[in-house]
């Protein structure tokens, strides 16, 4: 059997963020069709973006947790630069 990824735990909250997050795209999307005023449609944008952000410090706080301090050794150090590294995709909005 596979191994559980390290946000098993927070799995529902998770899924909940994500869903009030698609639920804040379909929105943006409206305003868009409504041709809003720029300003309040990236106002939203900004929203989600926070709430992206909220759930992908969840992420790095679960993997942390779970898989960088509970692993051994080499191991340990080879999950912190593959978490380093994601965290630079993650910071690095290209």
């Amino acid at each position: 059997m596979a191994e559980q990824p390290a946000y098993a735990p927070s799995k529902q909250q998770l899924r909940n963020r994500l869903r009030r997050i698609e639920g804040q795209v379909r929105g943006v999307a409206r305003m868009v069709d409504e041709e809003r005023y720029c300003i309040d449609v990236l106002t939203q944008i900004s929203a989600i973006q926070r709430a992206l952000d909220r759930v992908a410090l969840q992420l790095v706080s679960d993997h942390t947790r779970e898989c960088v301090i509970g692993a051994s050794g080499k191991q340990q150090v080879e999950r912190t630069d593959e978490l380093l590294t994601a965290i630079d995709r993650l910071v690095s909005r290209r």
